[in-house]
Order: C-alpha cells, then structure tokens, then sequence
C-alpha cells in the first residue's frame, strides 16, 4: 500500500470535465484513425463498465464524507479541512498521471496496472472509513478516519484518469462518441445509485439508520460503503480482465506516432505560454468550484439544522438528514444528465458564453434558495438550478478552452487546467470554518454564500471570457 501512494493521482472532477469536453471536440473533428478496429457495442461497454462501481464509490464518499468525520469527533468548523485531500493531490500529480501511464507497459497493458491498482486500494479504504471507531488502538479515530480518506481520494483518482485515456485508445474516432457517451450514462448512472444507498437501506431494507449502543456511525453507512467497494471490485476488475490493449507498437500504428522524435518542450515554457483564454476561465473556475465546496462540505450540517433542528451528529434526525442529502445530490445528478441531453441545442441557439452564464445564475439561486427552505421535499427545486449548473460546468469551460490550446500539448495544458479547479477547493476548505462563524454558526448560510459565488461566476462568464461566441 506504501508503494501505491507513490503512483500519480488527479482530480476527479477534471477527469469529468475532459471526457466530455473530449466528446465535444470529436463531434466536430475531420481526423479520423481508420486503421483502428472498430469495436462491438459490448466491447465498448466493457472499456468504460468498471467506472459504474468507481462513480458509486466517489459518490458514497461524496454524500457522506462529513456525516462519518462528524459522527467520529471533527468539529464543523474544520469539516472542510479535511476535504483538502482531493485538490491538494490533484493539484500536485494530474499533469503527471497521464504521462506516467503513457510509459507504462505490462502484460495488463498500460492504463489498466492503474485502474487496478487504484480500485484495490480505494476499495479498501471504503472497507475501514466507516469503522475508524474501531481502530482507536492504532491511531484515534478522526486521524484513522482522515488517512482513510486520503487513501481514497488518491486511489479513486488514479482509477479514473486512466478511464479517460483508455477509450481514446481502444477506439476509432469514428466510435468515440460513442464511447464517451456509454462512460459518461455509467458515469451518472453510479452517481444515482450510490447516493441513493443510504436511504434506500433505510427505507427499503429497513436497516437502521441509528448507531447501535457503544458506536458512532450508522449501519446504514456502513453496509452502503461495502457495497459500494464490492461494486468497485467487482465492476473494475470486469473491464481489467475484459479489455485487452494494444501494445506499444500497435499503438503507436494506430495513432500515427512517430517513436524516433524526441523533441521536448520544457515545463517552464508551457507555463510562460498559457493561452490567454485559459487565464480568463480561471475566474469564473474559481468562484464556480469555491462554491461546489462549500455545497459539498456544508449541505448535510444545513439541512439537519434548518429542517430537522438538529446539530447532535449521533442524533436519528441528524443520520436522517445525512440520508436526504444523498437523495438531493442524487436528484442533481438526475437532473444534470437530463440537462445533459439539450445543452448542444441550447448552446447552439445561445452561445456558449451565455448558456454557461445563465447555468451557473441558475445554480446559485438554487443554493441560496435553500437559506428559505424548511421542508425536506422542496429541496428538489434548488437541486434543479444545481444540475443546471453542473452539467454545464462539465463541457462548456473545456469546449471554450479547446479551441486554443495548440495540438501537441493539449494534454499538458489540460493538466494545468486542473489548478483552476483545485486552488479554489483548496480556498475553500482553508476558509469554511471562518465562514461559518462569520454567518452566525448556521451551516446553511455558508450554503447561501456558495449560492452567491456561484452568481459572482456567472456574471464573470459573460464579462471576463472573451471567445468567439
């Protein structure tokens, strides 16, 4: 396991916003690798099938994170603190995990040694998170806790980049959008369910939603973790042992590769030549990604203390408030995949720079529209605005960005794109807890604050990005 944390991760959500950024720049691409077998339908399910059990996974993670830290001992104030792993990491390695697994080659192949390698270890660390209480002989339960969500931050992101990278591989351009749409419907189809777990054990398989005497997470939890790890096993070792990639040489056929040029271009000089268009996406990126922290971090302390009135985290009405908050990040991802579906046609009609303004200002009324809510099932409606705003914040910065980025180190730039999403969460987890106390101790107006960031984005869409539409 030592050895693993070696390996390069990234973040999660860049690998979200490149894949389909990616389908977007196939749609309209004239290049085409003929000589590329064209895959059965299967074939291209299998590629993508284990990113059902990883996104059940992250998503558990997601919904959940800051009940199970809550429930083991973390002060709200410093819930966000913790969340610091993702974006550190990501912030750290993602220009360097596509490079590395490009160098790569075993008898497994290239991309997936890391898709495997990641699933493992982020499987069990998704085994111990839960029960941390119960290693207190090692390490007290919050830091066990907090190393366990460090190792799957870092795992689950060495599992999912190389997903991106293997359909490019594995597929002719003829079939790539094809392969990114099936990646993406697994995508948000393990979003659903793994947000959905907990209630659903709750309230279909009537498994308690309380600790039992002497413990301090839920058995909902609990149960819905494992299976969420048994999930990623069991769906990433499916595509590992289902997909067989080409070797070096074949690769390097299919794709037109010229192994004998060497020429190299030095770090510092990508970074002295950014595109100006990436600097402008910056803005917007950080006022839309503080906001998605805060949203994440706070949404579950809001809602149990606006609509339940609780801020015991051992309390039933508490673990209640846990179990909705992963059917309202359920019900947006829901809504973002069917917003999804029209946002080439509206985009069409508006612009992009319009259509990702009136997306995030959608988004934000959303998040502060929850300071007003008290109950639980009219928060189906900001989650609407939020999915608006997800969705778009998915494709439309990289389908801005695309255009500029010269051929030959779109990867590299891609990387360095990342920072415009993990600086801001870095932001915002070093900042939650003064925002808390600065909005009276009420967790859902740090909501409401995300809500006004995430306007603050919107409008700097329409005036900072300067793009031909």
């Amino acid at each position: 396991m030592f050895f693993y944390l070696l390996l390069p991760s990234c973040n999660y959500y860049t690998l979200h916003l490149q894949l389909i950024a990616m389908a977007l720049a196939n749609s309209f691409s004239s290049n085409s690798n003929s000589s590329k077998p064209v895959l059965s339908f299967w074939k291209i399910w299998n590629i993508s099938f284990g990113f059902l059990g990883v996104q059940i996974g992250y998503s558990l993670q997601n919904a959940n994170t800051s009940r199970i830290l809550s429930a083991i001992g973390a002060d709200p104030h410093n819930l966000s603190l913790f969340w610091l792993a993702a974006p550190v990491a990501g912030l750290i390695v993602q220009p360097i995990v596509g490079m590395s697994s490009d160098k790569t080659w075993t008898r497994l192949g290239r991309r997936i040694p890391f898709i495997l390698g990641g699933c493992i270890v982020s499987a069990l660390a998704m085994f111990f998170m839960p029960n941390s209480e119960h290693f207190a002989a090692l390490l007290p339960a919050l830091i066990f806790g907090a190393t366990m969500l460090l190792l799957m931050d870092t795992s689950f992101n060495v599992t999912m980049q190389p997903f991106r990278a293997l359909v490019s591989d594995m597929l002719p351009e003829s079939q790539r959008n094809k392969g990114y749409a099936i990646q993406s419907f697994l995508i948000n189809t393990g979003a659903f369910v793994g947000s959905m777990l907990p209630y659903l054990l709750t309230n279909v398989f009537n498994v308690s939603n309380e600790p039992n005497p002497g413990d301090k997470v839920a058995p909902t939890v609990i149960y819905a973790f494992y299976f969420g790890g048994a999930a990623l096993l069991l769906s990433v070792l499916w595509t590992s042992f289902r997909t067989k990639e080409y070797p070096p040489e074949e690769y390097a056929k299919y794709n037109n590769i010229d192994t004998t040029e060497t020429e190299k271009v030095p770090f510092s000089a990508l970074l002295k030549n950014i595109p100006a268009t990436m600097w402008q996406l910056s803005i917007t990126q950080f006022f839309s990604w503080f906001s998605l922290f805060l949203m994440w971090v706070y949404t579950t302390q809001a809602i149990a203390q606006n609509i339940w009135g609780t801020t015991d985290p051992h309390s039933k009405l508490f673990n209640e408030a846990g179990d909705w908050t992963g059917v309202i990040f359920a019900a947006y991802s829901l809504f973002a995949a069917l917003y999804s579906l029209v946002l080439t046609s509206i985009t069409d009609k508006l612009g992009r720079k319009n259509t990702y303004m009136l997306s995030l200002l959608c988004g934000g009324i959303g998040l502060m529209s929850m300071m007003f809510i008290t109950d639980k099932n009219l928060l189906f409606i900001p989650m609407i605005g939020v999915g608006i705003a997800w969705a778009a914040i998915l494709a439309l910065p990289y389908a801005i960005l695309s255009s500029s980025l010269p051929p030959k180190q779109t990867g590299v730039y891609m990387g360095i794109f990342n920072a415009t999403i993990t600086i801001p969460q870095i932001a915002a987890g070093l900042l939650g807890g003064l925002a808390l106390t600065l909005v009276g101790e009420k967790a859902v107006n740090v909501v409401g604050l995300a809500g006004a960031s995430m306007i603050i984005a919107g409008v700097c869409a329409k005036l900072v990005i300067k793009s031909k539409d």
